[in-house]
């Protein structure tokens, strides 16, 4: 078991590193050329793709095997990595599951459309706060422990 992180736009990352670091896992963080990072971990592969569309989604999806666990925000991506028995996760610390990731697709499909048609359906994004973060770190311990007792 592996994280693989969507790092482009992660605000979890710092999270992420502690808690592999306390487990002792394997991260790989995902990002495009216009996003480096840099970390002096070990455990810690920072692995950087061009900047194309879909070039930090697909080499995302070409290292993760069932098992590992993915932070991503884009619903598409997750909808891919389920498929191939990965736990999923958002920065939130939500779940994407076979029972709720249909229903986002189609969200995001009328989100589109609606800013196709410039309507809006507005809303501030909220600034983030400790306890989003702590949210989030609660899912992904939750994640581990479910993972490494599926494996045993």
């Amino acid at each position: 078991m592996k994280i693989i992180v969507d790092a482009d736009a992660c605000p979890v990352k710092e999270i992420i590193i502690s808690c592999a670091k306390k487990h002792a896992l394997e991260v790989v963080m995902v990002c495009d050329v216009a996003h480096m990072l840099f970390y002096n971990e070990d455990f810690l592969t920072v692995v950087t793709v061009d900047q194309g569309a879909d070039s930090a989604d697909l080499a995302i999806a070409n290292r993760t095997q069932a098992g590992d666990i993915c932070i991503t925000q884009d619903y598409g991506l997750a909808s891919l990595l389920l498929a191939k028995k990965a736990t999923v996760l958002h920065h939130n610390g939500f779940f994407y599951t076979q029972e709720n990731i249909d229903r986002m697709l189609f969200e995001r499909h009328l989100s589109r459309e609606m800013r196709h048609q410039k309507r809006s359906r507005g809303g501030h994004v909220r600034k983030r706060t400790k306890e989003d973060d702590d949210k989030f770190l609660s899912a992904l311990e939750r994640a581990i422990q479910k993972n490494k007792t599926a494996s045993l």
